[in-house]
């Protein structure tokens, strides 16, 4: 058996260790493992990778912005911006039909500006939304759906872990990236309101309707959102203006952000630790899957599988529009069962080599960043595609009252806003690049 034989054969197993349960970042590491041993006859080449490939992963500066990122998103719940940002929403359009669903949504978009994870998005708002959702009587199913979908906008609006993931693998400019990611973000947000307006209009017993408040009320609660403008505009206009780099500002936010929460009195001792091994779990949860997708796909490489199928791609002569459809419909599969940083790090070394050696008119760069885009919205689909969305689970969770099945008939409104807008950025890429060019 050749060794494009055993890469080749490599993914069924994978797969088959997925479906078996086994840890997305084990099973990519074991398959690498025994890849290696195959493919050289012993385990000393496999062994001696174990250690080059543990020190080159973890001894990477970009890396280092994941735990900052985390942690900021941990000390902004503490100080309360994810309430702030829903009250300040909710007094200005809350009393519209359909508009306590339209503020989480925008309070989603807001805190997703300082937490680059979309669990931790549809947790935070999930807890300050739908309480607030029940009393004024809506749906339970549009309830959770409207936060599941909220809570994409988590790593779609910069500043995204799995965007900084996707720069590290392709070599691209993460504050590029980041701003790439603007409009498509807002794009987003826009989209899911659409979509709360026409389902409440098609189904007026989903949505009660809260009082309109004075303007008075208005401003006050819009006051109160100046801690999330601060560090947004510190952190992400301090990485486009170049005064820090990306890690940097990462943990300029971290640091902004814990002084708020320790000033508004949610930053305490206790709280401060909690931070801290949440931060450090989760930190250590996604290197290891970094790791494993390292050593499995040092393995890919060594079987030559991603530039075979590149060349093969380029001989056939397909339609480079052809393949990147191909690819974006696998990625919608991919997300019925699998998580979004675990496809970004399995697939993107396949599929990246395959999309750039296409011609689609564009720069190296420009076709890197606009894939990328691309790639982070249909991974964000597959937060909320049934049945293994996890975004759906976490919402869910939050209400045992609601049906799960309810919730998948509700968000599929939501999954075709998004299915629309990854066909009008795929057609337009000037849409994704317009910020950056």
């Amino acid at each position: 058996m050749t060794n494009f034989e055993i890469g080749l054969l490599s993914f069924p197993a994978l797969l088959l260790l997925i479906f078996l349960r086994v840890p997305i970042g084990l099973a990519m590491f074991t398959t690498g493992f025994v890849g290696l041993w195959l493919t050289n006859g012993s385990a000393f080449m496999a062994m001696a990778r174990l250690k080059t490939e543990t020190f080159t992963t973890f001894s990477s500066y970009s890396l280092s912005i994941v735990p900052m990122f985390l942690l900021m998103g941990c000390f902004a719940t503490l100080g309360g911006m994810s309430q702030a940002l829903f009250k300040a929403a909710e007094a200005w359009i809350g009393h519209r039909k359909g508009g306590i669903a339209m503020a989480a949504i925008g309070a989603c978009a807001g805190f997703g500006a300082i937490c680059g994870s979309s669990l931790a998005t549809a947790a935070t708002m999930g807890r300050v939304a739908l309480p607030e959702l029940r009393q004024y009587g809506y749906a339970g199913g549009f309830s959770t759906a409207t936060l599941a979908a909220g809570g994409t906008l988590g790593i779609l609006i910069p500043p995204s872990i799995v965007l900084v993931i996707y720069a590290i693998l392709t070599e691209q400019n993460i504050a590029k990236l980041f701003l790439a990611a603007v409009i498509p973000g807002l794009l987003a947000a826009a989209g899911y309101v659409l979509v709360i307006s026409i389902y409440v209009r098609l189904n007026p017993e989903a949505a009660g309707v809260r009082e309109r408040v004075g303007y008075g009320e208005r401003f006050r609660a819009l006051f109160n959102v100046w801690p999330v403008l601060l560090v947004f505009m510190a952190v992400v206009g301090g990485i486009y203006a170049g005064i820090f780099t990306p890690t940097e500002g990462a943990a300029v936010g971290a640091l902004g952000t814990g002084l708020i929460a320790w000033w508004n009195g949610g930053l305490t001792r206790q709280s401060l630790v909690s931070s801290f091994l949440s931060t450090g779990r989760s930190t250590a949860m996604i290197f290891f899957i970094v790791l494993g997708a390292g050593f499995y796909n040092g393995f890919l490489a060594l079987t030559q599988v991603p530039q075979e199928l590149s060349n093969f791609v380029v001989e056939q002569g397909f339609s480079p529009w052809l393949v990147l459809a191909i690819i974006l419909v696998l990625y919608l599969i991919f997300g019925c069962v699998m998580d979004s940083l675990s496809m970004i790090l399995l697939t993107i070394p396949i599929f990246f080599p395959v999309i750039s050696s296409l011609d689609f008119g564009m720069t190296p760069e420009q076709v890197a960043i606009w894939f990328g885009i691309l790639v982070l919205i249909v991974v964000e689909v597959g937060l909320i595609t049934p049945p293994v969305g996890m975004n759906l689970f976490i919402i869910n969770a939050m209400d045992r009252g609601t049906p799960i099945t309810a919730t998948y008939r509700a968000v599929m409104w939501f999954v075709a806003s998004d299915i629309v807008r990854v066909i009008v950025l795929a057609a337009f890429p000037a849409i994704t690049l317009f910020l950056i060019s």
